[in-house]
């Protein structure tokens, strides 16, 4: 029969209608929010994401702040534009686009972010609340993990859970938004003796080791749920994800596309984090 695929592009146009309805109610008392996208340098593939960002606020009515600073910038230079984001009340967001040019420190111009407006849940306090089990603004990628699972109707407590990646971005929050419901939760990376051992495992997968389809069909258990990360471009130009996805398909229990899976997803969260945080500062 086949998994069920989770369209993720269908469910992140669901979900920012439901945004679009929360923002109108803030606008009614004066609070529209509002975002803040900073892109440094002339990353065609960052130009992208951003341009997806901003059209996804247009659709749920979320007014965008948009800063493009040359790639000859200082970090000083893009501290202070996000000194002034932070003490901006029309600004309930702010999003750095990554990655950075090299000679500007991507710790440094992250945390300076206000955690109120850490629409990516990218800050050291924003991730520690996260680790107490009190999210702030929890990181969007896997945010959007979770709500897949869930409207899917994936079970999750009591289930075992594995996530491949242990990036601070998607591996390590993924791991505890799934303990959080109750999954026994394991993480893999790179030296991990008998990945496929491990995989196999899995009542849920959450691939996100940035390697095109490494997880091939005899890693993954029959009726698994299996969400797949992984972007990855290969050389004919088309992109695939982490996860071999024609063969897992086929045995798998539910599965998300690449693209059109998590992608959407993430835009979404981000979304839903600037509207949150406007709610939050309208009391």
């Amino acid at each position: 029969m086949g998994a069920i695929v989770i369209d993720g592009a269908a469910m992140a146009r669901q979900i920012l209608g439901e945004q679009r309805d929360a923002a109108l109610r803030l606008a009614a008392l004066g609070r529209v929010p509002g975002l803040a996208v900073v892109l440094v340098g002339d990353d065609p593939a960052s130009a992208v994401y951003v341009r997806a960002k901003e059209r996804a606020c247009h659709e749920a009515g979320v007014r965008t702040f948009d800063y493009r600073l040359p790639s000859t910038a200082t970090e000083a230079e893009l501290l202070q534009v996000i000194d002034t984001l932070n003490g901006d009340p029309q600004v309930h967001g702010i999003l750095v686009q990554l990655p950075l040019p090299a000679h500007i420190g991507a710790d440094s111009v992250l945390q300076r972010i206000d955690p109120a407006k850490d629409v990516d849940g990218f800050t050291w306090r924003s991730l520690g609340a996260l680790l107490d089990g009190h999210a702030l603004l929890a990181p969007c990628t896997p945010s959007g993990c979770m709500l897949m699972l869930e409207r899917s109707g994936v079970p999750v407590a009591g289930r075992h859970a594995v996530v491949i990646g242990r990036s601070s971005i998607v591996g390590k929050p993924a791991a505890l938004m799934l303990l959080e419901r109750d999954a026994t939760v394991t993480i893999c990376h790179s030296r991990t003796p008998d990945l496929a051992a491990v995989t196999r495992e899995a009542d849920i997968l959450v691939c996100a080791a940035g390697r095109p389809r490494m997880i091939a069909v005899d890693m993954v258990k029959p009726g698994a749920a299996v969400i797949d990360v992984g972007i990855n471009r290969m050389q004919n130009g088309k992109l695939c994800g982490d996860v071999d996805y024609d063969a897992v398909r086929a045995k798998a229990g539910w599965i998300t596309p690449v693209p059109g899976g998590v992608g959407p997803m993430t835009v979404a969260m981000v979304i839903a984090n600037v509207i949150t945080a406007a709610g939050r500062r309208a009391g």
